[in-house]
Order: C-alpha cells, then sequence, then structure tokens
C-alpha cells in the first residue's frame, strides 16, 4: 500500500504542471490499477504536502500563487449551511425541541450563567452545555470579526491562497468558519485546531461544512501542553503561514509566554492574528501583551535568509546593524491595526481600542431559542438570547517587520502626541490613526442637541489618550469621519486642549480644521 501510495504521489508530482490531475488517468499508471476512489482519496489526504486544490469535475490542479483579495464589503449574515449544522448538533444532542421546555430552560439559564461570569471577570468551564450556548450566543459575531481583521492582510497582499493554519483555542469554530469563507474556493488550507474543551465536539460537527479543500485537524489538549512544532505537516513543515488566538489570551495565565511560543511558529513572512472581545478589560489586556512582546527577538536573523537583500548586508543579518536588522527580521512587529508613525517611539496609553461593524441579520437559531423563553420568565427581555453585534479588538503581529501602515514623521513637519503638552492651547498640524467609530453615542440631549462625534487617534507615541471631537462639521474636515478603523489621517490646524474631567487631550476639529485620509 505503502508503494501504490508513493507511485501515485509521483505521478502526481509529475502531472501537476502539466495537466490536471485525473485520478481515472493515474490508475492506469499504478501498478495493481488501483480503483479511481482509492486514488482520489490518496490525493486528496496528500494534497496539503502536494500544493493541489480538488476542482468540482474531481481532477486536482496546482493552488495558485496569487493573494487573496480584500472582501472589502461587509458581512452580512451567518451563513445558512452553518447555521444548519448547528441546529442538527443541537437536535442530536437535545432533541428535536432543544429551543423549547426543559432543554430551552437549561441552554437560557447556560447563556445567562456564563454571561455573568465573563461580567464579574470569572471563569468560564467549557462543558457539554456551556459549548453549545456559546455557539448559539457568540458563534456569527467571532465568524464576522475575523473576516475584518483578515481585511488587514489581504489588502497588502498577505494572505495568501495555500495557508497552514494554527488556531488556538479554536472554541466553537467561529474564527474557522469566517476564514473558510474569507478565502475563495480555490485555496488551499491545513487547519489545525488547539481545542481540549467540550468545544471541540461543536467545532468538528461544524468543519465539516468547509470546503473541501479545507484539511482540518483537531487537536483536543491545552495549549500550554503543545508544541507547534509537532504539528507537523505531511511534508514535514512545521511553521504556520497564520496563528489565530481569538478570545483565548484574556484566558490565560501567562498569555504573553503563549503568545511568545506562538510567534516561534510563525514562518518569516507569516501573522499572529490575536483577537478578543471590546470590553475594556479584555481590550486593554490584549494591548499589554502586544506591547509586551514589540521588539523582542523572536527568531534569529539567519533563518530569515530568504527575506535578506544580497551581498554585504547578508552578514549584517547576525546582528550587525545592517539592512535585515534595520528592518526588524525576527523582531515582533505591530503590523496593525494600531500605528507606530514615530521612529523609537512606542505607546503607553491605557490602549482601549476597538472595531464596530454593522450587526448581521439574526440567526434562526438565535431567535428561536429567544421566542421560546416561558413567558412567565420574569428575567427575560424580547432579544435577550440575540447576539448580532460585531464589536472587537484584535492585534496583528509579524516577525519580517512589516507594518500596515509604513509612515515615519518628523517633527519640523508635525507635532507629536508625546509631546502635547507643551501644545495645549495652539493650533497644531497633527498625524494620527482613527482607531475608534465614534464614541459619543446617537442619543440627543435634554435640549434637543446631538453629541459631537468623538474618536479615539492614535500616533503611536503617546502615554495618555487623545482623542479628536468634531465640534463643527465641514466638508473640509469630513474625512475623519468618513475614515475607516485604523486609517491614518493628517490634521492641520486642529485644536489641542486638555481635559480635566477626562484626564486626556482633546483635539478639536472644527471649522478651521482640514483633514485628510492618508493611509
Amino acid at each position: 500500500m505503502t508503494d501504490q501510495r508513493e507511485a501515485i504521489r509521483s505521478n502526481a508530482k509529475y502531472l501537476r504542471n502539466v495537466r490536471p490531475i485525473d485520478p481515472d488517468e493515474i490508475c492506469e499508471y499504478v501498478e495493481g490499477n488501483p480503483h479511481p476512489a482509492v486514488v482520489r482519496q490518496h490525493l486528496r489526504e496528500d494534497a496539503p504536502a502536494l500544493g493541489l486544490i480538488e476542482r468540482e469535475n474531481g481532477t486536482f490542479v496546482p493552488v495558485s500563487d496569487d493573494p487573496v483579495r480584500p472582501n472589502r464589503g461587509p458581512v452580512r449574515e451567518f451563513p445558512e449551511r452553518y447555521a444548519q449544522a448547528l441546529e442538527n448538533f443541537l437536535v442530536d444532542r437535545y432533541g428535536v425541541n432543544w429551543h423549547a421546555d426543559a432543554a430551552g430552560d437549561l441552554l437560557r439559564s447556560t447563556i445567562r450563567r456564563f454571561k455573568s461570569r465573563y461580567l464579574e471577570r470569572r471563569s468560564v468551564t467549557y462543558d457539554d452545555d456551556v459549548a453549545a450556548g456559546y455557539a448559539i450566543y457568540h458563534l456569527p459575531g467571532y465568524y464576522a470579526a475575523i473576516q475584518y481583521a483578515l481585511d488587514d492582510l489581504a489588502e497588502r497582499g498577505l494572505l495568501g491562497r495555500k495557508l497552514r493554519v494554527l488556531d488556538v483555542g479554536a472554541g466553537v469554530g467561529g474564527p474557522a468558519l469566517g476564514l473558510c469563507e474569507y478565502l475563495p474556493e480555490d485555496a488551499l488550507v491545513e487547519y489545525h485546531a488547539v481545542e481540549p474543551s467540550a468545544a471541540a465536539d461543536v467545532l468538528e460537527a461544524l468543519l465539516a461544512e468547509t470546503g473541501q479543500n479545507v484539511h482540518a485537524t483537531v487537536h483536543r489538549s491545552p495549549i500550554e501542553d503543545v508544541d507547534p512544532a509537532t504539528l507537523g505537516s505531511t511534508d514535514g513543515t512545521t511553521e504556520f503561514d497564520l496563528v489565530l488566538a481569538c478570545n483565548v489570551l484574556n484566558e490565560l495565565t501567562a498569555p504573553t509566554a503563549v503568545a511568545r511560543s506562538l510567534l516561534d511558529a510563525l514562518a518569516p513572512d507569516g501573522t499572529l492574528l490575536a483577537l478578543a472581545p471590546a470590553d475594556k478589560n479584555t481590550s486593554t489586556s490584549l494591548r499589554e501583551t502586544e506591547r509586551e512582546l514589540e521588539d523582542e527577538r523572536i527568531r534569529d536573523p539567519s533563518e530569515f535568509s530568504a527575506l535578506e537583500s544580497d551581498g554585504d548586508d547578508a552578514d549584517d543579518a547576525n546582528g550587525d546593524g545592517g539592512t535585515a536588522d534595520r528592518r526588524g527580521l525576527g523582531r515582533v512587529t505591530v503590523y496593525g491595526p494600531t500605528v507606530r508613525l514615530w521612529p523609537g517611539e512606542r505607546p503607553s496609553d491605557r490602549g482601549w481600542s476597538f472595531d464596530v461593524r454593522p450587526d448581521l441579520a439574526v440567526p434562526a437559531f438565535q431567535r428561536r431559542l429567544d421566542e421560546a423563553t416561558p413567558a412567565d420568565d420574569a428575567e427575560h427581555a424580547p432579544g435577550e438570547f440575540v447576539n448580532v453585534d460585531v464589536q472587537f479588538s484584535h492585534s496583528l503581529l509579524r516577525l519580517d517587520g512589516t507594518r500596515r501602515i509604513d509612515i515615519e514623521l518628523e517633527t519640523d513637519d508635525w507635532a507629536k502626541m508625546a509631546e502635547m503638552e507643551r501644545h495645549v492651547t495652539n493650533r497644531i498640524d497633527l498625524v494620527a490613526a482613527k482607531l475608534s467609530r465614534s464614541l459619543s453615542g446617537a442619543a440627543e440631549s435634554e435640549y434637543g442637541e446631538k453629541p459631537n462625534p468623538l474618536f479615539k487617534i492614535s500616533d503611536g507615541s503617546e502615554a495618555v489618550d487623545h482623542y479628536a471631537v468634531v465640534t463643527s462639521e465641514t466638508s473640509l474636515n469630513r474625512p475623519l469621519l468618513e475614515a475607516e478603523y485604523g486609517e491614518v489621517c493628517s490634521f492641520e490646524q486642529i485644536l489641542a486642549l486638555w481635559n480635566d474631567d477626562e484626564e486626556a487631550y482633546n483635539l478639536v476639529v472644527d471649522e478651521e480644521t482640514i483633514v485628510d485620509r492618508i493611509g
């Protein structure tokens, strides 16, 4: 059987650069003439190592080298095939009336309990019922959030069609499904999930609905007990192009140490994508981990020879200050969405920054559970078990020195947030990234006035929070309102003020201020 399998591989290697690989053809070239179904199964199992994708007609072709394009548009709904797979899982576990009677009461009380424990910052044990409730309540939001984070990579051509992925604390699979949906059909994914809890049961059921070119393996061990290097592929590769850590670092006792081990598992041009809820505690904790890791040497620069320039600079990659070292090869770099616009400067403010995207359509399984709540349930308010908000914090770390926004400012042209104290009451010119949607809310005051739009902004040098507040909207400053989360803008004639109540700087955007989107 081993010889037969090797013969199939050898034929596939030869034919992949000649024409589509047809199992019906290959079986004729292999001793013993194995059935085409056997050939097809071997090709599927060896596809990641061979770099092959399976087409709808049953043939195999090499995966394209073209990078994945960004989606750009909003994520509108949780796909029906995944929703149906989740409901099938719930029916198998709790019966046809999983949303009603005793089963429904159990799931509703479970969701209430883990929501309460989360708000109290207490740990949650993921047994079978918690995993099911978590899937009902949180699966759609994480499915959407990961896709917006992936846009940050795809817009720079940094997301390939052939991906080796490690998903740490994969949970019930929201990020995994979002990634698979984001990628085009001709992408090839070797996916390894690390999930020790009962959530792995839900994860495996949902992964079964992903495309035929997603090759998934679930490892049911705590990440602390897993050496990523042991999760080798069939061709011996141990590095990952993309490592996901979604809503997991905030649950660990040593998040920085774990994140460091994950960075060590990255390919030289890979990315660690960490995702966290938008609340203050988890969001600021993510930024703390990001900042603790930044500039650390994770890998010896000599391991990055493929990225080094030719000639004398190659010797400098060993730490002598040459081109490779200046680019940060082997050092942890914050790719985004936070920025570092001033050479040598790093932010030390509280770092609470999160993105908000359009709500999803309400999935049928959430509506069904909510509407089946007994009428005499005094705790219930309509919509209690519906969760379609998409609010999240994320961090993208790399080892090759690449940043999403690669700008270096000079004080001759722009004010620096680290020196904002000396600019108070003056109008200044500034460059900063927009790191929030409007934080002022939409409610009107008792006098019928709407609050001024307020945005967190950053240039990567600040020690305290800075906010841009729009007191007078004009066509010249409207680009601030139109800019996306993480986008860099220039501000001319912005007024710097200190806010005693918030202990932060308010930078006033009014009729004298000109804003341009330069990111």
